[in-house]
């Protein structure tokens, strides 16, 4: 037996698709290519799902409109009248949560006014406030507008609420300049 060889082992070949068979089993290195070759393509075929849906996300991405792009609603309020009320004209104003808009402020009275808004200013995303030639970005939270004077606010509510609204000079809330700012969702 010493001299006896072994007879050199057959190797299959196994094309993609087909399953190796109980004869085909005889050669435990076919049935593993056979697992590997399908690995590899359950591998290949998992890449291609995985950036498919990763190039679905992006375009819906890409086609979202960035926040200062939005179409914009204008709205309008006085700080007094021309006849010096202390008023807000209107009082009540209805924001929709996720929408722009741009708060157009004047002042028709002979004395100075403060949007005093704190509560709302902390849950709504300002894009500027422009008075004349200047534009302010950031976090605000009150304007004054003095006799005569005109501001517009660029934001868009992030929180739904009720808010209160006031001048914050002496004397002008008790006397009835307040109003409220209302954010829906």
């Amino acid at each position: 037996m010493k001299g006896d060889k072994q007879p050199a082992m057959e190797f299959h070949h196994v094309r993609v698709g087909r399953v190796p068979t109980i004869g085909d089993a005889s050669d435990t290195r076919t049935v593993l290519r056979f697992i590997a070759e399908k690995m590899r393509l359950l591998t290949w075929l998992s890449l291609g799902l995985v950036c498919a849906a990763y190039l679905a996300i992006a375009d819906i991405a890409l086609a979202a409109v960035a926040p200062s792009q939005q179409p914009i609603d204008t709205l309008a309020i006085h700080l007094g009248n021309g006849s010096g009320a202390l008023v807000f004209e209107p009082d009540m104003l209805t924001f929709e949560a996720g929408k722009r808009y741009k708060l157009l402020l004047d002042n028709p009275s002979p004395t100075k006014h403060y949007f005093t808004a704190k509560d709302f200013a902390d849950v709504i995303w300002t894009q500027k406030v422009e008075a004349g030639q200047v534009e302010v970005k950031g976090a605000i939270h009150e304007l004054e507008l003095k006799p005569g004077a005109e501001a517009e606010w660029v934001f868009i509510p992030q929180k739904p609420g009720t808010y209160e609204l006031q001048c914050s000079i002496a004397g002008h809330a008790e006397a009835g300049m307040v109003g409220k700012l209302t954010v829906a969702s």
